[in-house]
């Protein structure tokens, strides 16, 4: 909350009111998140973001085939170097009041030693990757990237596959810097160390 909001509201009479209407808000939003947890399905991807469930259409084919690439290419060089745990597709995040199925994310081996075979949640990924359409392309520039930048995931990639486009934000204190956009040439991660990738090769 922004510091002229919380002031406006302090010099208003009516702050008990705003201050019991926003708890009674917040309360139902967490109501209605533990019925989404509860009635999640393996077969459907879905997040909860900002109080609403967001259900996710089939992808087409240039985001799949882009998704596979990163799996290729990221994935099997974690498990070559043994950096982390690397999660995609319908790994459930949580964050403090949104939960988020990223298409791929990966958490360095201080945070991935402590999970289990069972876990189907997961905390506060160290990097992210989503894939960008038209109908996420609000939410992918939007809230996430507000919400990754204020809970700490230190490297952020949006990737355009119709431009053929890879941003790369990086966290400085709460907030990303301008993002590097490549459409040629090498990434460099500053999240997994020593992974370069070639953006051309996404989506070859």
């Amino acid at each position: 909350m922004k510091a002229d909001l919380i002031e406006q509201m302090m010099a208003s009479p009516r702050l008990p009111e705003m201050l019991q209407a926003l708890n009674q808000k917040w309360e139902e939003e967490q109501r209605r998140r533990h019925q989404f947890w509860a009635d999640i399905r393996d077969d459907v991807k879905a997040e909860y973001i900002n109080g609403r469930v967001v259900y996710h259409s089939p992808v087409r084919k240039i985001h799949n085939v882009v998704h596979f690439n990163l799996i290729l290419t990221i994935g099997g060089y974690v498990k070559e170097k043994k950096l982390g745990f690397l999660g995609f597709e319908k790994v459930m995040t949580r964050f403090t009041r949104n939960d988020y199925e990223p298409d791929l994310c990966f958490w360095k081996h201080e945070k991935a030693r402590e999970f289990t075979d069972d876990q189907t949640v997961f905390p506060v990924p160290d990097f992210i990757v989503e894939i960008f359409s038209r109908s996420t392309a609000a939410t992918d520039r939007g809230i996430k990237l507000q919400d990754y930048a204020r809970h700490g995931v230190t490297e952020y990639w949006i990737i355009d596959p119709g431009q053929k486009i890879v941003e790369q934000y990086l966290l400085t204190a709460h907030s990303y810097n301008p993002p590097l956009k490549l459409k040629t040439g090498r990434l460099v991660s500053t999240v997994i160390e020593g992974l370069t990738v070639t953006v051309e090769e996404l989506f070859a």
